[in-house]
């Protein structure tokens, strides 16, 4: 063994009883502390973004290119499916998956209520995958039972909760959708399924049926759509791709990013990020303030052991890592006691929902947790390096203390 981790556990093994034990314990508990804290936010800053990005997702695509039109807000002009848009979408490597749609704005009609909406008419090249988690009641649209194929289009649609409790309707109920044109055409719809978002801005309004009904409400051939949704394989290209799009797109279409179009999602979302950041180093500068300040009374209260090691020809180097490695003992024993403690709420409350969120203003009914291990990684290491250096501060002490003084010291 070494002789600075032979001097640093024996000064360990002799600190029960001291003052020094209580102060290492605190430092112990600081650090433990700040590493809990670091995990549970990460962990739940990661989930909140993933979990609005997925919602926001089901029904707003990374990008939008749409044909201008005027008048209606929630619906779009023509565009032909074979023109230089959908061309440009097939060589881009960046693009995962793209898929056409149209809006139809109208409204459906109970015995007894009625609801403004907007259909979004989707077709075979649909991706349901993240939909499927928000789908409460009932199934997807697109069944082979042929039954529902009337006229050449489905009159199955997926509504959400808050349409199905305001209309009084469930999985199996027929509902009649009048569109907003002159003059109106109804049409006799099936409620297959209920999805909840727990997003206002979708649950409020957007209801999911077949892109040939919109076809044949607004006169347009099956060539004919009304925006291409188009998703990235990595989300933080968004801007690039963006660019690149617009360079060779056609001045008659119009691009918009999700981030545009959801801004204040997504500021809110950024804003999360400044804030877990400013939390973590106040909580990071207070852990490494008490370390500094532990280190300092356990070098005061050893100060004759470190005339006495230097009496018998220890360098100042050699002194400086036994307190060096007392301290770093210190933090792994923190690390140790922070990951166990941060990790185990965040797997409490991915597993029992412990605290509840209000879906009204968060867009969710419990805090998300993402368990992302390189950044669990990356918190320990931060703490490892920044306490080490931290550490080394207050041995600098060690190089003023005289032999002879420390020998006669008194605490």
């Amino acid at each position: 063994m070494q002789f600075p981790s032979f001097i640093a556990k024996r000064i360990r093994n002799n600190e029960a009883g001291s003052f020094s034990a209580t102060v290492s314990r605190i430092g112990v508990a600081s650090i433990a502390i700040g590493v809990a804290v670091g995990i549970i936010s990460f962990a739940v800053l990661i989930g909140f973004k993933k979990t609005i990005q997925e919602k926001v997702f089901l029904f707003g695509a990374h990008i939008n290119i749409t044909a201008f039109a005027q008048g209606n807000t929630y619906e779009e002009g023509a565009m032909n499916i074979k023109n230089p848009v959908s061309d440009a979408l097939k060589i881009m490597p960046e693009i995962s998956h793209w898929q056409a749609v149209a809006h139809k704005s109208g409204i459906l009609k109970t015995p007894d209520e009625i609801k403004g909406v907007v259909l979004k008419g989707v077709g075979k090249d649909y991706d349901w995958s993240l939909f499927k988690t928000s789908l409460i009641e009932g199934r997807l649209i697109g069944s082979n039972d042929s039954s529902s194929i009337k006229y050449g289009y489905s009159s199955e649609i997926l509504i959400s909760r808050k349409i199905a409790s305001q209309l009084r309707l469930k999985a199996g109920d027929q509902v009649i959708m009048y569109s907003l044109q002159d003059p109106p055409r109804p049409r006799k719809l099936t409620v297959t399924g209920i999805y909840d978002t727990q997003m206002e801005e979708f649950d409020d309004r957007l209801v999911i049926g077949d892109l040939r009904l919109v076809q044949r409400l607004n006169g347009w051939g099956e060539d004919s759509i009304g925006t291409y949704e188009i998703y990235l394989k990595d989300f933080k290209q968004l801007d690039q791709v963006a660019l690149q799009l617009k360079q060779i797109l056609p001045p008659a279409v119009y691009l918009q990013k999700v981030t545009d179009t959801f801004r204040q999602l997504f500021d809110w979302l950024y804003l999360l990020d400044k804030n877990t950041a400013v939390f973590l180093t106040l909580i990071l500068f207070v852990a490494c303030f008490n370390m500094i300040s532990i280190l300092l009374v356990m070098i005061m209260e050893r100060t004759p052991l470190i005339g006495l090691l230097k009496t018998l020809g220890s360098p100042n180097k050699q002194i400086r890592l036994v307190f060096l490695r007392v301290g770093l003992y210190m933090v792994r024993q923190g690390l140790l006691i922070g990951n166990i403690a941060g990790l185990a709420f965040c797997w409490l409350q991915h597993q029992f929902k412990i605290i509840p969120l209000d879906p009204v203003n968060y867009n969710m009914d419990t805090v998300p947790i993402v368990f992302d291990w390189p950044t669990f990684l990356l918190i320990n290491v931060t703490t490892i390096i920044v306490s080490a250096l931290i550490l080394m501060i207050p041995t600098l002490i060690i190089t003023r203390i005289q032999p002879i003084k420390a020998l006669l010291f008194k605490k």
